[in-house]
């Protein structure tokens, strides 16, 4: 790194008494990918992970977030199921046919590899970070399929990852236990219908992201959202 772009810090005392200087490392800001993931049963392994959605919600460069149009950029897939166990629920919330992705669907290392990819392209010169709300549900299947099958593993690192369920609550000041999406209030919602599938709900869920993150706090609409 050359000179121009060392950030140094004000010097620190350090245990004898000497001065030191401790560079800080430049930081680049980061670009917020929404999530959603359709399986069909609670857990990577023993079920399986069907069709996942991916959208751009905006960037943050510590100060402001920016959002983007969450159509503009999008990643979507359907892939071939891992086990042979399932839950006849959780499979008909997708309404995917699990024996058409058994022939058809894609293989789950090329998707994941593709998706890695794809993530690398958008993101450019920006920290990728793992949106979704919960994000416990969404973040498990996602980890897992990319540390078991992408070539480099998580392009999230093993916790680049926001909550918008503990964004509310805590924006909101409210238990977590009022932090469903039904409790929101109607002006963070997101317009876009939540029809489960993936890449609608990865935008819809864009959507909700960007009035999340420019919302003040205070009721009333949000500061800012998608244009």
């Amino acid at each position: 790194m050359s000179d121009r772009h060392r950030i140094e810090r004000p010097p620190s005392r350090s245990a004898h008494g000497r001065v030191a200087t401790v560079p800080a490392m430049p930081t680049r800001p980061d670009i917020y990918l929404s999530a959603d993931v359709e399986a069909d049963g609670p857990i990577p392994g023993p079920y399986s992970m069907l069709s996942f959605g991916l959208a751009v919600a905006g960037t943050f460069d510590g100060t402001s977030f920016v959002p983007v149009d969450p159509t503009a950029h999008t990643f979507y897939a359907e892939l071939r199921p891992i086990s042979d166990g399932y839950n006849p629920d959780a499979l008909a919330v997708s309404g995917l046919d699990r024996d058409r992705l058994l022939r058809e669907g894609r293989d789950p290392a090329e998707a994941m590899n593709a998706a890695a990819a794809w993530i690398r392209q958008v993101a450019g010169d920006h920290v990728p970070v793992f949106v979704a709300f919960p994000l416990s549900f969404d973040w498990l299947w996602m980890y897992w399929y990319f540390m078991r099958y992408a070539d480099e593993g998580s392009p999230f690192g093993h916790s680049r990852c926001i909550d918008l369920k503990t964004t509310y609550a805590i924006k909101a000041g409210v238990p977590i236990t009022q932090a469903s999406k039904v409790r929101l209030p109607r002006s963070l919602r997101a317009r876009r219908p939540h029809t489960h599938h993936a890449l609608d709900d990865a935008i819809e869920q864009a959507e909700l992201a960007a009035n999340l993150l420019t919302w003040d706090g205070r009721s009333g609409p949000p500061a800012g959202g998608p244009p």
